[in-house]
């Protein structure tokens, strides 16, 4: 029930304000139909996630479980270090903030981790998300699988507002990118060994593109 928490599009972080690239690519014609959203989610998840976003994410639950705070340090500053642009960089620290802030005031949560938490000057959501999943006695494997699921369902979201894109496609993009995203679960220890990377160049274009885009319903 916990990983269903976490993963639940209800998680008030404040992730249905943010496109994560995705508006500014509607925008510019590059996605404009369902099987464009599917090869969006799928490059991202190939390119960026997979790459790179979702090992940090597991070595951010290992120093959890080490109680490393100078680790989830080092990993954190890392992980922003990563974000191209001011919009990508502002998105994962306001979605963190609100996290954080929301496990400050849940039942059962112990003082260690918000304590550490406070300690961190701008964690960022994958630092916090792992923190809750290690609190919360959900398995690596499976924070990294919710992690995922949760992002490429706002994705899906973002396209059925965006474009004129029904309910019925976005379950279908959702059941294929679903697949993806159980095949990189059962491979997670695997991506751990892997040289990161998070060369994703068309992406910080977009978002950066993003910032100067005169009509927008997102914040990324």
């Amino acid at each position: 029930m916990r990983l269903l928490q976490l993963a639940s599009q209800a998680l008030p972080i404040g992730g249905y304000s943010h496109s994560q690239g995705l508006e500014p690519a509607i925008e510019a014609g590059i996605v404009r139909s369902e099987a464009d959203v599917l090869a969006w989610i799928e490059d991202v998840l190939a390119f960026s996630m997979a790459a790179y976003e979702i090992p940090v994410l597991l070595e951010m639950c290992g120093a959890w479980s080490a109680h490393d705070l100078a680790g989830l340090r080092r990993l954190n500053d890392e992980f922003l270090a990563t974000r191209e642009s001011s919009e990508l960089r502002a998105a994962t620290v306001q979605m963190g903030y609100s996290m954080r802030s929301l496990l400050a005031v849940l039942p059962e949560i112990p003082a260690s981790l918000n304590g550490a938490l406070s300690m961190i000057r701008e964690p960022t959501l994958p630092c916090v998300w792992s923190g809750a999943a290690v609190n919360w006695d959900i398995a690596p494997a499976d924070a990294a699988g919710a992690y995922l699921w949760a992002w490429a369902e706002n994705q899906v979201l973002v396209a059925v507002k965006t474009l004129p894109m029904g309910q019925s496609a976005g379950q279908r993009v959702l059941l294929h990118a679903g697949s993806r995203i159980a095949q990189l679960q059962d491979e997670s220890h695997a991506l751990c060994e892997r040289q990161r990377c998070n060369f994703a160049p068309g992406l910080a274009i977009a978002s950066a593109c993003h910032e100067t885009q005169y009509s927008r319903l997102f914040r990324s």
